[in-house]
């Protein structure tokens, strides 16, 4: 029996989704120790696996040309609330079986043919190391406003990697509700590509360049916030139209009062939220706790609240 431990994934956002420049995407994240994907398998002659992961099992084992798996979910992420679930559950699952088999997973090659890393390149970067990673993007010409099909692109290359100070704790609060998935997705960031502002690409790089990385590699924890957020910001400002606002409702009520709150930096939204994170650190993490429910409390929403730890490695196999 073959166990696979990887954590969530923040997705910042994209340095780019003009089509005025050679590169599409270019994801920007990081990897969280909590909340945990875990997922065990073991040889077969068929497939049994619970519901969540059965039709991942079957294309892995197609994939790999394999007679079958048992593959449980021990411990699985919320699905569409901007933690990465579905590349963390497809590409455990695909390690998990493939070291079953004794065979090498070849995850960044096989990723495409199990639909990841179709646009952003951070889930798949994230499992392989940790840390807060930078993707390249994709080629626009390859990409235009409609991804290839299924299995025809490879992953973005990854052009930045740096661990996350171990002092540092990420503030997540998900209220209830789910984000955008599937082909709701699709068409929503087709119509955000196809209008997409190239002067706010430009911006972006800035603080990428600036301000964000500069600030991971030195430890200067506020000033990394303060990046984050503005990253986020920017990139709110390109998906506006398609989600009412800068930042999808409730998103923005609760991005607003964490704004306020001298515990937390660098709030935002996580992909298509709802997920919020802010950024602090152990010594705050019990007061950026309490801010998040505070701020749950004041949108008059339900939800969780959780601080947790960056994630310096990548997905573990036992």
């Amino acid at each position: 029996m073959v166990r696979v431990e990887t954590g969530a994934r923040l997705h910042v956002g994209f340095t780019n989704l003009s089509l005025a420049y050679e590169r599409l995407y270019g994801g920007v994240g990081l990897a969280l120790d909590e909340p945990r994907v875990v997922v065990e398998a073991t040889r077969a002659d068929g497939v049994a696996a619970d519901p969540a992961l059965r039709e991942t099992t079957h294309a892995v084992c197609e994939l790999l040309d394999l007679p079958g798996a048992n593959v449980r979910l021990v411990d699985g992420l919320p699905h569409h609330v901007g933690l990465g679930s579905g590349t963390q559950h497809a590409l455990a699952t695909l390690e998990a079986i493939a070291r079953a088999y004794d065979r090498a997973p070849r995850v960044r090659a096989s990723a495409p043919a199990l639909g990841r890393g179709g646009r952003s390149g951070v889930g798949v970067a994230t499992f392989e190391t940790g840390g807060l990673v930078v993707d390249a993007g994709h080629p626009t010409e390859r990409f235009t406003t409609t991804p290839p099909a299924r299995g025809e692109w490879s992953v973005p290359p990854v052009v930045a990697r740096h661990p996350v100070p171990d002092d540092w704790r990420f503030l997540l609060v998900t209220p209830d509700g789910e984000g955008r998935s599937g082909s709701d997705e699709d068409d929503s960031m087709r119509a955000v590509v196809e209008r997409a502002d190239p002067s706010i690409a430009d911006d972006l790089s800035a603080v990428l360049v600036r301000r964000l990385l500069p600030a991971v590699v030195t430890g200067e924890r506020e000033r990394f916030g303060r990046a984050v957020g503005e990253f986020g910001r920017l990139n709110g400002a390109w998906y506006a139209d398609e989600q009412g606002g800068v930042y999808r409702p409730p998103v923005g009520e609760l991005v607003a009062a964490l704004g306020e709150e001298p515990s937390v930096t660098g709030v935002g939204q996580s992909s298509w939220g709802p997920t919020v994170y802010g950024v602090t650190d152990r010594a705050n993490a019990d007061a950026a706790h309490e801010a998040g429910e505070r701020a749950l409390d004041e949108a008059g929403v339900d939800g969780e609240v959780r601080v947790v730890r960056a994630r310096n490695e990548g997905a573990t196999v036992r």
